[in-house]
């Protein structure tokens, strides 16, 4: 096997979120984007002792796994949806599964609660970044998602299944008015250009629409036949605001330099369990607002009795699990580095008439340095790449009988209780939730007790 040499193999192993292994010349061979059983050809890349790497240019015979026929036109172009020729049941098995595996040296299996499915698979979404751009080099404007393993092409976006139908009528109403105004789309390379992105929110408990028009400073567009289009569009929601913002920002993520609003308000309400939660253009929300409610309800089962109880919610973003528990606690106290998160976590708390919420805006590795208060519970729900090694101690340090761990990536969250087994912890209960049908990803809840 030399590099570049072009291999076959049936992939007998997939650890999280899809990387395979298979057996070649007496080699373990490694290779991304694929599910086990799958016959696969690929290209070396990297080749070492007893194994290599191969990029994977296409899959030969399915997985026994794949047992259905894809539901979006898109899929095999678009990046986005990996398991759509995996039914439900088996998308499930594989998470789970993945997850046992990672997690097999701290929950034994009479301690393990398995995995809970998404109330909706298909149509969850509440929220979607749609780019602008060109399905080929110098290709007509496209509107849409990355093509896969692709920075730059866009698919042009006509039927996503992971969305209401609202979003995909949305998306062709916009391209249509947009490429009569003869602006050129933002090249992220030569950072020339005007057309950024389309954000879309939809309130799953209202059908209130959102939609955010982000644009470069690099031109001028008069948004009056588009706002005028996206008035008269048919859906089965109703348009509550429709905006304009400005980003000049180099990175390739949408953000405000400045925001116009063109049409209506810039935010609608949506509800969680009961609660109330106000939802702006950049607020952060779980972008599954059903599969949410299972996910903190399991939180809330697992944190259990919190009578005179004083509970930190470190990580909490715009408040969503501390205004769930605040009701039953004697305080909660939310610590979030995202200024504007705190903002809508303290606006959200007033809205729901819960006085016994603080929020505090900063990093947690500094603010529990200046922390008084002493909690009985801590709840964590870390950003991707888990909590901060310098964070840990100080954690550990409170001595609290009791943690709730949310952890939307599972080999962070392996990572991290390792340090909390050192210190003493124990993992009495876990679980996961697919809040991502048809994507790898997956939370999982564990309930740490000092023992």
């Amino acid at each position: 096997m030399r590099k570049k040499d072009i291999i076959e193999g049936v992939v007998d192993h997939v650890e999280f979120p899809n990387k395979g292994t298979f057996s070649y010349e007496d080699r373990t061979i490694t290779v991304k984007g694929v599910i086990e059983g799958q016959k696969i050809r690929g290209q070396v890349t990297k080749k070492r002792r007893n194994g290599g790497q191969v990029r994977l240019l296409e899959v030969l015979e399915p997985s026994k796994l794949e047992d259905v026929q894809p539901e979006c036109e898109h899929f095999g172009a678009c990046g986005g949806c990996f398991y759509q020729t995996v039914s439900y049941k088996n998308q499930l098995k594989i998470k789970e599964g993945q997850v046992r595996e990672l997690l097999k040296d701290f929950v034994p299996n009479e301690k393990w609660n398995g995995i809970k499915g998404s109330p909706k698979q298909w149509g969850y979404r509440n929220k979607m970044e749609f780019s602008f751009g060109d399905e080929v080099k110098d290709g007509p404007l496209a509107l849409g998602m990355h093509k896969k393993n692709t920075f730059h092409d866009i698919v042009n976006i006509t039927g996503c299944k992971i969305v209401d139908d609202d979003y995909n009528r949305i998306v062709q109403c916009v391209l249509n008015e947009v490429k009569d105004m003869g602006l050129p789309f933002y090249h992220k390379m030569r950072h020339e250009g005007y057309w950024r992105h389309l954000v879309v929110r939809r309130a799953e408990c209202s059908g209130d629409i959102l939609i955010n028009i982000v644009t470069t400073s690099q031109g001028a567009a008069d948004f009056t036949k588009l706002v005028e289009a996206l008035e008269v569009l048919k859906l089965q929601g109703q348009i509550v605001g429709i905006l304009h913002t400005v980003n000049d920002s180099l990175a390739d993520v949408v953000q405000a330099d400045s925001m116009e609003i063109l049409h209506g308000q810039n935010y609608f309400f949506e509800e969680i369990l009961g609660l109330k939660f106000k939802i702006s253009p950049f607020s952060f929300f779980q972008t599954n607002s059903l599969g949410a409610e299972v996910l903190y309800e399991t939180a809330r089962d697992y944190v259990g009795e919190t009578k005179d109880q004083v509970i930190f919610d470190l990580y909490s973003g715009t408040g969503t699990i501390a205004q769930m528990l605040a009701p039953v606690a004697k305080k909660v106290v939310g610590v979030e580095i995202v200024e504007e998160a705190v903002k809508a976590a303290k606006g959200n708390a007033r809205l729901n008439g819960l006085n016994n919420c603080e929020f505090i805006a900063g990093d947690v590795l500094k603010v529990l340095d200046e922390l008084e208060e002493k909690p009985n519970i801590i709840v964590l729900d870390p950003p991707r790449d888990g909590i901060h090694p310098k964070a840990l101690p100080k954690i550990i340090g409170y001595g609290v009988e009791k943690m709730v761990y949310i952890s939307c990536k599972p080999t962070s969250l392996a990572r991290d209780l390792e340090m909390f087994r050192e210190a003493g912890y124990e993992v009495e209960q876990a679980g996961c939730v697919d809040m991502f049908p048809g994507t790898v990803h997956v939370e999982t809840v564990c309930l740490l007790s000092k023992h």
